[in-house]
């Protein structure tokens, strides 16, 4: 693995005793460079931080100590979880992001965070399923990595999932739906991951993990409605995720 260079940062604190470090998310520093991105994670007044830092021509930052609690996650939630801070691995992608001129992540940046990842899920025991973006535990707030990153690239090489092929589940679900089948859709989101409501209405916290779920793993459809196709890509997941497929 090449080298990976020490930049600290201080914002950090323990794992509650007994955490079990089961998520990886990936995340956009969504700043206009680099050096704006670390400076900011290095801030003590900022209180942000990861553990790493990946340049755009694949340099690696250690930021913090995996066994440290690293503050990247913000008010976020999976499976019912809701300190994912404590629980997970954090990696800053540096890109601009949606504010400041999104673009797609260079093959260097893409090549180290693959060799890095691989080597973090060799130490910890995070299934496929709990390799998320921060978009997918605070989909209200975030739209990082977004639609550009190439998460179907890691799921071939053993880093997260990557969902079937299959044909499209009708009828589309999105506001105006029979409350019935809103529900369903709520139940399904939830059943994978998504901290939701089950109120039968498409509200925008529904919307929103619509749309998470799409930026993920149908980048070429991000509505925040659930078409057929983004049905049918839920029901993957969530057999994927069962070990039904």
């Amino acid at each position: 693995m090449a080298a990976i260079r020490d930049a600290r940062s201080p914002n950090h604190d323990a794992r509650p005793a007994g955490a079990v470090v089961d998520i990886l998310l990936l995340h956009y520093t969504g700043m206009r460079d680099g050096a704006e991105a670390l400076a900011r994670l290095r801030d003590p007044a900022a209180k942000v931080s990861a553990h790493y830092l990946i340049e755009e021509d694949g340099a690696v930052l250690r930021l913090v100590d995996e066994a440290r609690r690293a503050w990247h996650a913000g008010v976020s939630c999976w499976q019912g979880a809701a300190d994912i801070n404590a629980r997970s691995i954090g990696i800053e992608l540096v890109n601009p992001g949606h504010e400041f001129g999104y673009r797609p992540f260079p093959p260097a940046q893409m090549a180290a965070l693959v060799e890095l990842a691989q080597a973090i899920l060799r130490r910890h025991p995070i299934p496929p399923a709990r390799v998320l973006g921060h978009a997918d535990v605070a989909p209200a707030r975030k739209q990082d990595p977004g639609e550009l990153f190439d998460w179907a690239s890691l799921a071939a090489r053993g880093i997260g999932l990557w969902p079937a092929s299959g044909p499209a589940i009708r009828p589309s679900i999105g506001p105006g739906s029979p409350p019935r089948a809103v529900a369903a859709l709520q139940r399904s989101l939830a059943g994978f991951g998504y901290c939701l409501e089950i109120t039968g209405a498409y509200d925008p916290a529904t919307a929103a993990a619509v749309a998470a779920l799409q930026r993920h793993w149908r980048p070429a459809e991000v509505s925040g409605q659930a078409d057929g196709e983004t049905r049918a890509v839920l029901q993957s997941l969530l057999d994927l995720a069962a070990g039904r497929s």
